[in-house]
């Protein structure tokens, strides 16, 4: 009896249908001395080992984006660093600020409504109450959604409560009169980019703008009230690291030029300040705008533990994430130049920031440079826009360093008649992080200028046509044909 029928049957009662028909073909084609052999040998196991593999594709070098604590920094005629502001400016607002506290005269508080602002307008009221000021003599004040200090309604508002000391903190400051007519004191506590003079009339002011590595709002009141009271430490540290994880996230080495905030770490863990930005930052973006809320909560605590169980301040935060998720899907479209890519939604929630940084994070090109996300249903007839730099930008250094206001700015420079009707409140903010507000009509316009999906349409229209492969000659069919 041959191997074939011998072995046959042994396997065929071990096998299905599908298993015992390939090595069928197999048994037939063998012989008896060379059974084992190439069975072996033709075994899954062995033929993959014995393919070839593929040389691995080069994986692209990683994204390596400078240490923020590290960036080159300003220094003064005796070679020491200016930081986080001139000299003269921290010691003027100090003179302020105990000028104020002495006086004991109505006293108005104007902070930003996010983490930064916020926590320095708590900075300064520990200060000023720590200080002597009674509580009962200190106004705060928050603009209502859409509007900002700068606006006739914010004017009409502190003519109403005829302060003697503002203080204005984190807004951004421009080139204007007067907060109102009666005689006062304004101090200005800030760190965005403002044009030179660029602050209301008579104001005094103190930026960390011009000090890189540059300092949060938060940060900079800190370093100014800090040695005002002895008893200032505990009340105060954590409210300037709330701000500055705020504004320039919770990845910050806290090393030289800022300051050593171990003692401040060990009373209060950094997850629970982390926890506490962004609850913190929901209520200004949650479409009832409720900055009230979050003032409140950040005023009434010694701590960041507190403010994670605040209910309000929980049920915003829900309401921003489903917000952020159903928005967090909208498929980009890029500008001519493919250095923009711009997001569309329409949320009456203020999460065009936290999309915008979600994409700015995720997108990969080395062409692209910003990452715009556009509100139009923040503010009816307006659109809210905010722009960050494209991750794989943001290691640029030295004169190649993404700046997006001057990346704005110059889109409509051709344009004086559109750049005017834009106004003030557009390309605001940093160099890193800047937005605006501007009516639908102008933001159309401005959209045809960057040549928003003009980029995908040209690709489209220029892709070179498949050529259709040659049909196949020596064909089954012909191939009988043929043969009769």
């Amino acid at each position: 009896m041959s191997l074939v029928s011998r072995v046959l049957p042994r396997l065929s009662r071990g096998l299905n249908h599908t298993a015992y028909r390939p090595i069928t073909s197999f048994l037939l084609v063998s012989t008896p001395h060379t059974f084992h052999t190439t069975y072996m040998m033709s075994s899954p196991a062995k033929r993959k080992a014995e393919t070839q593999a593929s040389p691995a594709k080069a994986k692209k070098p990683k994204v390596q984006i400078p240490e923020y604590h590290l960036t080159p920094s300003r220094r003064d005629e005796d070679g020491e660093i200016v930081w986080p502001a001139p000299k003269a400016q921290i010691e003027r607002a100090r003179e302020i600020i105990r000028e104020c506290a002495s006086a004991q005269k109505p006293t108005l508080i104007l902070p930003d409504k996010d983490a930064d602002g916020l926590s320095s307008g708590a900075i300064l009221h520990h200060t000023l109450t720590s200080l002597g000021l009674s509580s009962d003599l200190i106004s705060v004040y928050f603009p209502p959604k859409g509007s900002n200090v700068h606006d006739e309604s914010t004017r009409s508002t502190v003519t109403e409560l005829s302060p003697a000391y503002i203080f204005v903190l984190d807004q951004g400051s421009r080139k204007t009169g007067p907060f109102y007519d009666a005689s006062h004191k304004c101090l200005i506590i800030d760190h965005h980019f403002a044009e030179e003079g660029g602050f209301p009339e008579g104001a005094e002011f103190v930026t960390a703008h011009d000090c890189p590595p540059v300092a949060t709002s938060a940060l900079l009141t800190y370093a100014i009230c800090l040695p005002l009271h002895q008893d200032l430490e505990d009340k105060i540290s954590w409210l300037a690291a709330l701000g500055t994880h705020g504004d320039l996230g919770n990845t910050l080495k806290w090393q030289p030029p800022f300051p050593d905030m171990t003692a401040t770490f060990k009373r209060n863990p950094k997850k629970a300040i982390n926890d506490a930005v962004g609850l913190v930052n929901a209520p200004r973006r949650s479409a009832a705008y409720n900055v009230q809320a979050a003032w409140e909560a950040v005023i009434s605590v010694e701590g960041p533990q507190p403010l994670l169980s605040n209910e309000k301040l929980r049920d915003a935060q829900f309401e921003v994430k489903q917000e952020t998720e159903k928005w967090s899907h909208v498929p980009p479209k890029f500008s001519r130049d493919a250095t923009i890519a711009i997001l569309t939604i329409r949320s009456a929630a203020q999460v065009h920031p936290v999309v915008a940084t979600r994409w700015a994070g995720f997108l990969k090109s080395d062409k692209l440079e910003i990452v715009m996300c556009a509100n139009e249903g923040y503010l009816p007839g307006k659109v809210n826009f905010s722009c960050r730099v494209a991750k794989h930008a943001r290691a640029r250094i030295g004169d190649d360093r993404v700046n997006i206001i001057q990346t704005l700015e110059s889109i409509v420079a051709d344009d004086p008649d559109l750049r005017a009707r834009l106004g003030e409140s557009f390309a605001r903010g940093h160099k890193e992080a800047s937005g605006g507000i501007i009516n639908v009509q102008e933001w159309e316009e401005f959209k045809k200028l960057m040549g928003v999906g003009e980029n995908s349409r040209k690709k489209a229209e220029t892709k070179t046509p498949e050529k259709k492969k040659p049909a196949q000659k020596n064909t089954l069919q012909n191939y009988f044909v043929k043969a009769s």
